[in-house]
């Protein structure tokens, strides 16, 4: 079995793109609202929902710390709608994600890893394949804005090898 390593990146606009939306104030215009007091980041990210659904607003609470290196042997993704995790307490977390290589696997050739220096959140857009969770500080609570619907929405794919994630 081989083994593959994937170097993390700068979470940025321009290097994420290609994956879904980074939510924070970094790169993005705003403007003044509530007699100036405040700095709007209007629309940062759409929601997509797909199907007999709604928009839900969850928490989830890492409970397991991350330390690296890391080995992973899966990736998931969502094809119904987008999954957004906004760190609440300001606490980095590592974003694990590959395009896809064809209509039912990762291309595991091109996994990415970013780190969010926690005041990015991420949206991933529908059907993008992603690591779950990996906090570097635990207990960490994440809001979390995805579909909430009936049927399945979750496909999950086991690597044939591990793939390691090292900073």
């Amino acid at each position: 079995m081989s083994k593959t390593v994937i170097k993390i990146l700068s979470l940025t606009n321009e290097n994420f793109a290609p994956f879904g939306e980074v939510i924070g104030c970094t790169g993005h215009e705003f403007f003044h609202i509530n007699d100036a007091h405040t700095e709007r980041y209007h629309g940062l990210v759409e929601t997509e929902i797909q199907g007999e659904a709604k928009a839900g607003i969850s928490i989830f609470r890492n409970i397991k710390t991350t330390t690296l290196p890391l080995t992973i042997q899966m990736l998931e993704r969502h094809p119904h709608g987008s999954q957004a995790f906004i760190p609440m307490q300001g606490q980095a977390f590592l974003i694990v994600v590959a395009p896809s290589l064809n209509a039912q696997q990762p291309d595991i050739d091109q996994i990415h890893a970013f780190i969010s220096d926690g005041s990015q959140g991420v949206n991933y857009r529908a059907g993008t394949w992603h690591h779950p969770l990996l906090t570097l500080e635990s207990p960490s609570d994440f809001a979390v804005i995805d579909r909430i619907g009936s049927g399945p929405n979750c496909d999950v794919y086991t690597f044939p090898y591990a793939v390691m994630i090292e900073a």
